[in-house]
């Protein structure tokens, strides 16, 4: 198995409020899908990019009523090359830091944000 990760979800409750903080802090453009689904025909998708040669995990915001965002669950940490770069950029955007820069030791750097929607997500970095 190379990547035991390829998908994930960020669920939030104002979609474009998460959208304008995701595309801010990461300086990336989210791709709107249209989603015709009988279950959940309120549901928005947007999707983070991907890398030309489709490797690594991607994934995207989602909002749909039925569920909700928050603190507690799953942490997704994104990739960075140097985090104090997009922790610049976070309260600006209207997330929070709560985790400055941290040295994890042979697994290099991290740190972790809340997002607009209550999400917990972190940063990780190798220098």
């Amino acid at each position: 198995m190379k990547n035991a990760i390829n998908w994930f979800e960020i669920y939030t409750s104002d979609f474009n409020r998460a959208k304008k903080f995701y595309t801010t802090v990461f300086q990336c453009e989210l791709t709107d899908l249209e989603v015709n689904s009988d279950r959940h025909p309120e549901m928005q998708y947007a999707v983070f990019p991907t890398a030309e040669n489709g490797a690594g995990a991607s994934g995207a915001l989602v909002h749909m009523s039925q569920v909700k965002p928050g603190n507690g669950g799953t942490l997704i940490y994104f990739a960075s090359e140097e985090i104090n770069a997009e922790l610049s950029r976070v309260e600006a955007a209207g997330g929070k830091i709560l985790r400055p820069k941290l040295h994890t030791g042979d697994f290099g750097f991290i740190a972790l944000i809340e997002d607009t929607e209550g999400n917990t997500i972190g940063l990780r970095a190798k220098k």
